[in-house]
């Protein structure tokens, strides 16, 4: 992540979260829910048919440098999130939740702290299997539509 964030910058001048981050907040369909400090969407090229990525609006290295306020607003929208992929079936869905933080020292200066959260089941009663070419490839495919999902997500606020 870090080699395609320098890459990325090389390439553009920009930060690769600052940017991917600004491009899901102006395409407002894959936004499951934002406030002031926090913006959850569902990834241009979601690899999961149910998987959200969760950035702080304002760009920090790992959850140390978190103001108490951004903090706050953590706790209510990841239990938020938590929630909603607990009512996207029959019963409540398993899911991975993984941070994204700066290695320690200068490397990664420009890292992004974000959450990765998905679940591995397509609907109540199946699971996504991975096919080889996303085993082999890392060439995920996805039977749902990033939108679609964002837009089930929605739907599922208390």
């Amino acid at each position: 992540m870090l080699g395609q964030a320098d890459e990325y910058q090389r390439a553009t001048g920009g930060n690769l979260f600052d940017d991917a981050l600004a491009d899901d907040r102006a395409d407002a369909e894959r936004i499951v829910v934002a406030d002031e400090f926090w913006t959850a969407f569902v990834p241009y090229a979601a690899r999961w048919p149910y998987e959200v990525h969760l950035y702080p609006n304002r760009r920090h290295r790992d959850l140390t440098g978190l103001g108490d306020a951004e903090l706050d607003s953590l706790a209510v929208i990841y239990l938020d999130l938590l929630q909603r992929f607990d009512r996207l079936f029959d019963r409540p869905a398993p899911y991975v939740a993984a941070w994204h933080q700066a290695p320690a020292g200068p490397v990664g200066a420009d890292f992004a702290l974000h959450l990765e959260l998905f679940t591995n089941r397509r609907s109540g009663a199946r699971l996504k299997h991975l096919a080889g070419t996303e085993i082999g490839m890392d060439a995920f495919s996805n039977d749902i539509e990033p939108e679609q999902a964002a837009a089930r997500l929605r739907e599922l606020a208390v």
